[in-house]
């Protein structure tokens, strides 16, 4: 029971992060930006650096987040016609690794830099309180509405089908707002985790956006479970723990589908669901 008490907002802080970021994460795919959350997440965390930098307390380590998500948010929604001028994974990698260094560079002049490194990398996923948990259920839920009445125009834009400067700009907003608080909650290797790897399992075995996201899903929520148990138990941290479950399942459900061989017939018809558009299987430039 004791166990049970202590691991419960921990555990609902995991299961909303793997429900919002896995949805995320099959835009992400499709649109080959792969390493995109990393290097935006890296960015707000420049923003939370600043703020340690000043001194601020919670609320001015959000604001600083929520600026940062803002700008970042608008530059990548320029990424498409970036990519005209320059491979967008090298604009990313860029952009992630000024992010990375210009935060170690500020840093280094607070009083504790290396613990608010640390914190911004790993996140305090154990130490969730109840108001922690209804603010990200809150923020998650506002832009999951978002997302589920635009839908049609977001995944019209991730599958290459067209759409506008707008939609590209609320899209990437919408992705930051929820970084804000999951960078805060988990940090950003484990959101990196939450957003790549449920949504790469469930794309190794259909293109169906709404099958991946039931893979996707299953795997990331025994992760959670597995990777909070096992650190509770043995006293390890959490969330490396946490993403190398979410990489030993991927490998091991890398190993399992080379042993199937090549793609069924039947994912045939779940590409024609996407309206007989080209295979959304094949990496596009954002």
């Amino acid at each position: 029971m004791a166990a049970f008490n202590f691991l419960l907002y921990p555990f609902l802080g995991c299961l909303l992060l793997v429900l919002i970021h896995a949805y995320f994460g099959v835009h992400i795919l499709e649109r080959g930006v792969i390493f995109l959350d990393l290097s935006l997440a890296q960015f707000i965390g420049l923003g939370i650096a600043v703020s340690f930098f000043f001194g601020h307390a919670a609320a001015g380590r959000y604001v600083f987040a929520l600026i940062f998500a803002v700008a970042g948010a608008a530059v990548l929604s320029f990424s498409r016609r970036i990519s005209r001028l320059v491979n967008i994974e090298a604009f990313i990698g860029v952009l992630y690794v000024f992010s990375l260094a210009a935060s170690i560079l500020i840093l280094d002049r607070t009083p504790h830099g290396l613990e608010e490194f640390q914190a911004i990398l790993n996140g305090n996923i154990l130490w969730l309180t109840p108001r922690d948990i209804l603010h990200a259920f809150a923020i998650y839920a506002v832009i999951g509405l978002v997302q589920f009445i635009f839908r049609k125009r977001f995944f019209d834009l991730s599958y290459g089908r067209g759409g506008g400067l707008f939609w590209e700009f609320l899209f990437f907003l919408s992705f930051a707002l929820v970084l804000v608080s999951s960078v805060q909650i988990a940090g950003i290797l484990q959101v990196f985790s939450f957003l790549v790897i449920p949504a790469l399992i469930g794309r190794m075995f259909t293109r169906k956006p709404s099958k991946i996201l039931v893979i996707g899903w299953s795997i990331g929520f025994l992760a959670s479970v597995f990777g909070l148990f096992v650190s509770y138990r043995l006293d390890v941290p959490t969330a490396p723990l946490i993403i190398a479950s979410l990489s030993i399942a991927f490998f091991v459900m890398l190993a399992v589908k080379s042993r199937r061989g090549r793609d069924r017939p039947d994912e045939k018809e779940e590409l024609s669901s996407m309206n007989s558009q080209p295979d959304p299987g094949r990496p596009r430039s954002s």
